[in-house]
């Protein structure tokens, strides 16, 4: 807040410098849950990038996803959609269709199908983050891993369990190898895997890879 205020009141200063304080300071709030918050400063940042930069600028397709994943916070469904078609057109103008950050947006744009229990129009989507990451990036990056779990998440949500566990275990050994067994994502694969063996009765083999991530999260708080 104190670097914001300085820039606030610094005669002359770039405007484009106040809107990265007030856009540094929205994620803060949004990984704090302050969503309030953090919507009143996001919206503030694109206000003024927009006048700087132009509505079509690669920064403001930045500012329009985080400003989705906080009303997505607060379940306004709606809002998070437009503001991921807005930035997921921006994307493609500027990076083109095949960019790894058109796939970012399209993922995030599953997070919202799953949440409206819309998981047959995910899986389109899905299935184009995974053509894009694997052609830009590799089979083995770990933003592979993201688009894997969105798989198995859609599989899960569809009841078809034997899928949804090929792809979780797929995601995971991306991202056991290449960030690590205490990573939070790693800690985020074996929830994923743990709630799937509750449901289907593997109680043992859930409640060892809850305290996995159990540990992990203690570690990395």
């Amino acid at each position: 807040m104190q670097a914001l205020h300085i820039r606030e009141t610094t005669v002359g200063v770039d405007p484009s410098l106040i809107a990265q304080s007030y856009y540094g300071l929205a994620k803060l709030y949004h990984s704090q849950e302050k969503y309030q918050q953090a919507e009143k400063l996001c919206k503030q940042a694109l206000h003024i990038q927009e006048q700087h930069l132009g509505i079509n600028h690669p920064v403001i397709a930045s500012i329009l996803s985080m400003l989705a994943k906080i009303y997505q916070g607060q379940n306004k469904l709606d809002q998070a959609k437009e503001m991921n078609l807005r930035a997921l057109s921006i994307r493609e103008n500027t990076s083109g269709e095949d960019h790894p950050q058109v796939a970012t947006i399209v993922n995030n744009l599953v997070e919202i199908y799953h949440a409206e229990g819309r998981y047959r129009e995910a899986e389109p989507l899905i299935a184009r983050s995974l053509r894009i990451h694997e052609q830009s990036l590799g089979p083995e990056h770990p933003y592979m891993a993201y688009s894997l779990s969105n798989l198995a998440e859609n599989f899960f949500l569809q009841g078809d369990y034997v899928q949804a566990e090929s792809y979780y275990k797929k995601a995971l050994a991306i991202r056991e190898q290449h960030l690590g067994y205490d990573h939070p994502r790693t800690a985020s694969t074996y929830d994923s895997l743990a709630r799937l063996y509750t449901v289907l009765g593997r109680c043992e083999e859930a409640e060892l890879l809850y305290r996995k991530a159990l540990i992990i999260r203690e570690r990395t708080h």
